[in-house]
């Protein structure tokens, strides 16, 4: 059987070939693709030549890239447009990527090779320098440089790991899946927008059913907390939300941290967080924790501040209650509408998704010169796909980019960017890369078009910030490329673009009336700018508790005794803004630290936004469309992925470090 994920790709480009791909082909794809890495890496390790920089760190960094094709596939789509079948293969294909790593990292043979290159200390380019210490460094990190028997040990803990990292995200996604709220009477839709209606109309009848479903997937649960008037049903939905997994994850939790925890004393560090933070900008505990204070305490008095304005508003407008959790939502909104006269409902029909596409593309045209025209001849994996080639301003190709708009049950929530190949040169080949976007924005419904709110408006810069910094890639080496950066920094693309969504010289480039055609009103844009910082500290405390809280995971000295929803209301205790809601938890669905990457790093959300409202800084001195701002930005951040040290990165593009000072005089809160 030819297998299309082993076979090189006929078409455009290369390109993925999602018709011909099936779930049968994923297993046999991996047996094989590891069978020729290990080959790859036994060659090396077997080399009978002096090691040296380029027939052992090269080589290695070139190795299993048939695995890593097959890997950006699969779990790509497991996140994407998954089902039991896709999660029994990950079941199956986890222990074995596992004993692969093993098999790379504590390869004693290997890892004797790359000392011996590193003690030599060769001359190199800065890339091949950075490249060589950080291989030699993540060997040491992984365990290769420990005795046998503690080396045995940690490959134990890191194949459990991995299995219950799968564990974690599949049961946050089966809890959110499992909720469903079915309403058959009109009268209990009061509040709700007509968009809002719609879509949850077309869920019941996806399911075969009359009334109006509602979701825990966000374009379902954010509206229904934002606009229903039934205070009931928000609580019911705001529990449901909020209590997600908290049995079954709370086992995993413990598990995962106490494992964690002995990988890190067995390589010498007191903590998880002291392992995890060393490649990091931030470097050590003690740093965030300043970090995170520095940021804290001018906010947490404004974070309550605006909680009790927002309760006395709520109480002068005939609601008697003591201010909850799922009345925030429901409240902020009439509160920033009568505020600032900004009404979501008026909003929504002047960002079309298709119109807020060809702006956001056009914003990439306008600031790097790059053109993207849709390709219907490249294979997709769902319908709702859409795939476009970039175009430099030369007109030559750069990138695939993959736009996945649509929620489905087969997605997990959230929105993100990845790649299906990352962008990296070898030899005289510069493979350029597949990259993708996925968000979960509200579907046509009814005749209309798919219809933004601004905070939609906001993530899609947010994720096409992420794109650019994998689309524009000009690295050498994979693991320098891209968004293979540290965690600390990899938000800077990112969320530097969001500012965009406040900039009225771009919003009136796109923002029409659906049906009418008519201008976003100048006043409305006034609108929208002066109520960005409205709840800013609450909404700044907010993200520092999820950091407080994954800290206060990854620096125990021991597994705590008490169960998960104790232990964080004692960590979060004293920065809460809103009562304490018994039966619920956050860290039972934190997936960004339990299942995604962001362990002891959830921090570096806060980190890069300072980085960010001081970068955004220079395109205002200069001006927001300034060619040659964007220009040094892209030279000297989106270009050169991780090739150099992202502080001096950094300095090369503004100058000077930055100051969490420019994100508080951002956010109004100094």
């Amino acid at each position: 059987m030819i297998n299309p994920l082993l076979t090189p790709s006929d078409a455009p480009f290369g390109a993925p070939r999602f018709d011909l791909i099936r779930k049968e082909h994923y297993l046999p794809a991996f047996e094989e693709s590891i069978r020729r890495a290990k080959s790859e890496i036994d060659a090396i390790a077997n080399n009978p030549e002096p090691p040296s920089f380029s027939n052992t760190v090269e080589a290695l960094e070139y190795a299993g890239m048939d695995l890593a094709q097959v890997e950006g596939i699969f779990f790509n789509l497991l996140e994407a447009d998954s089902d039991p079948q896709m999660e029994e293969i990950a079941e199956k294909v986890s222990p074995m990527l596992t004993e692969f790593s093993l098999y790379v990292s504590l390869n004693r043979k290997l890892f004797d090779r790359i000392r011996e290159v590193h003690a030599s200390r060769p001359q190199l380019e800065r890339d091949g320098q950075r490249l060589l210490d950080d291989t030699f460094r993540s060997f040491v990190r992984s365990g290769a440089a420990l005795e046998e028997q503690a080396r045995e040990r940690f490959g134990q803990i890191r194949e459990r790991l991995g299995l219950l990292e799968l564990k974690f995200g599949q049961q946050t996604l089966a809890a959110t899946n499992a909720f469903s709220l079915l309403l058959t009477d009109e009268a209990d839709l009061e509040g709700l927008p007509e968009y809002v209606r719609e879509a949850a109309r077309e869920a019941a009848r996806e399911k075969g059913e009359e009334g109006w479903r509602f979701s825990l997937q966000a374009p379902s649960y954010g509206p229904f907390m934002k606009f229903s008037t039934r205070r009931d049903l928000r609580e019911r939905m705001w529990r449901a939300y909020n209590s997600r997994a908290l049995d079954t994850n709370g086992p995993v939790i413990k598990e995962i941290v106490g494992l964690r925890m002995e990988m890190a004393r067995l390589l010498g560090y007191g903590t998880y967080a002291d392992y995890a933070l060393e490649p990091r900008m931030a470097k050590t505990c003690a740093t965030v924790t300043r970090f995170l204070d520095r940021l804290l305490v001018p906010s947490l008095p404004v974070a309550r501040r605006e909680m009790q304005e927002l309760s006395d508003f709520a109480n002068g407008n005939g609601f008697a209650e003591t201010l909850m959790p799922w009345d925030l939502s429901f409240w902020s909104e009439r509160m920033r509408k009568d505020r600032f006269d900004v009404d979501e409902q008026l909003l929504k029909p002047f960002f079309n998704l298709d119109d807020t596409i060809g702006a956001v593309m056009g914003l990439a045209g306008r600031l790097y010169g790059l053109s993207f025209v849709e390709r219907k001849d490249i294979p997709v994996y769902h319908k709702d796909v859409r795939v476009y080639e970039v175009k430099d301003e030369d007109g030559g190709y750069l990138a695939l980019f993959y736009a996945d708009f649509f929620p489905r049950e087969s997605k997990r929530g959230g929105a993100w960017m990845t790649e299906f190949r990352g962008q990296y040169r070898q030899g005289d080949t510069d493979y350029r890369p597949f990259i993708s976007i996925v968000t979960n924005f509200t579907k046509p419904a009814a005749g209309k078009p798919s219809l933004l709110t601004h905070g939609e408006v906001e993530t899609f810069l947010h994720e096409f910030g992420h794109s650019l910094h994998g689309m524009l890639s000009r690295g050498r080496y994979p693991s320098q490329c891209g968004t293979n950066v540290a965690r600390d920094f990899v938000e800077l693309p990112s969320q530097i673009m969001e500012n965009w969504a406040y900039e009225p010289a771009w919003l009136d480039t796109f923002a029409r009336h659906y049906q009418t055609g008519a201008s976003l009103p100048e006043e409305y844009i006034q609108r929208i700018v002066a109520a960005r910082n409205f709840q800013a500290g609450y909404a700044q405390v907010r993200q520092l508790q999820f950091g407080l809280l994954d800290m206060a995971w990854h620096t125990l000295a021991e597994v705590p005794e008490e169960d998960v929803e104790p232990f964080e209301n004692q960590v979060l205790a004293a920065c809460r803004t809103l009562p304490v809601v018994e039966g619920t938890a956050t860290s039972p669905s934190f997936g960004h630290i339990f299942s995604g990457g962001y362990s002891a790093g959830y921090y570096s959300y806060k980190w890069a936004e300072v980085l960010e409202a001081d970068a955004f800084a220079l395109f205002q001195e200069n001006g927001v469309f300034d060619r040659a701002t964007a220009a040094s930005f892209r030279k000297n951040i989106l270009e050169r992925g991780s090739s150099e040290d992202e502080s001096i990165l950094y300095r090369n593009f503004r100058g000077h470090d930055p100051q969490p000072e420019a994100l508080l005089r951002k956010l109004g809160i100094l």
